[in-house]
């Protein structure tokens, strides 16, 4: 095995460059996978830029190599990792909770205060010829998912939650503000849970996307929804989003905020108490991985028209800075073998 890789490294404020670095050895409990494709998203953007917010918390810092959306081949077991495991497709978990405290004992460790997130915080990500996992944090994709779909499993497991929290189904309504990759995908889920689903962005562009998605009606800051609905699932990153969410939520109903806004959103509690308006907050995808594996292994979401661009990984720092153009979709695919 050779004992050097290639690994896109950000170094500082928007710079990143592809490094050789050391492959991986898997320890006690850990597996090497050879990565196939790694997608590239906001919260990547936003370490490249350092507009996370994790830096100000000091749980990210340069040097780090992103990448959390990922699929591959397992290349290498560690001691206690069943060998079957050798040569098998897979995707896995960003969250790794200590496995020791209160909440990832019941299950809750994408919140655990001592997780490391692969390509985030604490754990080099996807961007890399070779990806360093814990074994129990990984998924077999079945054959019918292809490495496209399999790197689309981490934000489909985003999406999904956020639709389980909907509570999508027959007979309901959503809204889906923002039609980016997790809006989108969040638009087919809802669909195929029955519900009616109509999507909100800045302007007609996605349109036809978001109807291939299954969207019923498309509307625009320029020409906004009329009434209200059962739910309402905020995917953007504005700053006035939450607020705007509660105007088009029926009393009782729920909103759903996923999207992460650079800077604090103001939201009147009020509306919320006297509307009797849940509101959710969803982090992670850990929880819905399975089911996103099993909507796309069974055909009732077909991802793949959200990443229509595969370059290799000397041109993840051009993606990075937005200077690679997405085509038809939202999203662009690295694979480091080209």
């Amino acid at each position: 095995m050779a004992s050097m890789m290639r690994a896109l490294i950000i170094d500082g404020t928007k710079s990143a460059s592809v490094r050789h670095v050391p492959v991986p050895a898997p320890g006690p409990g850990q597996v090497v996978v050879d990565v196939h494709r790694a997608g590239i998203c906001g919260t990547d953007v936003e370490l490249f830029t350092r507009e996370l917010a994790y830096f100000d918390t000091g749980k990210s810092s340069f040097p780090l190599c992103p990448g959390h959306e990922w699929c591959g081949t397992v290349s290498a077991t560690g001691a206690g990792v069943d060998e079957r495991l050798a040569g098998a497709r897979v995707t896995g978990d960003t969250m790794l909770g200590c496995g020791r405290c209160r909440r990832c004992a019941s299950g809750r460790h994408h919140v655990c205060a001592d997780r490391s997130e692969i390509g985030i915080t604490g754990w080099p990500g996807a961007l890399a010829e070779k990806l360093l996992v814990p074994a129990g944090s990984l998924y077999l994709l079945p054959d019918v998912v292809d490495d496209r779909a399999g790197a689309l499993v981490e934000p489909g497991g985003n999406a999904w939650r956020a639709v389980a929290a909907a509570h999508a189904g027959p007979g309901r309504r959503l809204l889906i503000l923002g039609p980016g990759s997790i809006g989108l995908l969040a638009t087919a889920f809802a669909r195929a849970a029955g519900a009616e689903v109509d999507v909100a962005g800045l302007d007609s562009r996605r349109d036809d996307l978001a109807r291939s998605f299954g969207a019923a009606r498309c509307f625009s800051t320029a020409d906004p929804p009329q009434g209200c609905y059962d739910a309402v699932v905020d995917c953007t990153g504005d700053e006035a989003a939450p607020a705007l969410a509660l105007r088009f939520t029926e009393p009782a109903g729920r909103i759903v905020y996923i999207g992460l806004s650079r800077g604090p959103s103001l939201v009147d509690s009020r509306e919320i108490a006297l509307n009797d308006i849940t509101a959710v907050g969803i982090l992670g995808a850990s929880a819905g991985l399975a089911p996103a594996i099993e909507h796309y292994a069974d055909g009732r979401v077909a991802p793949g028209a959200l990443a229509q661009v595969l370059v290799g990984l000397d041109r993840a720092a051009e993606a990075l800075a937005g200077r690679l153009d997405t085509g038809a979709g939202t999203k662009i695919h690295i694979d480091p073998r080209l």
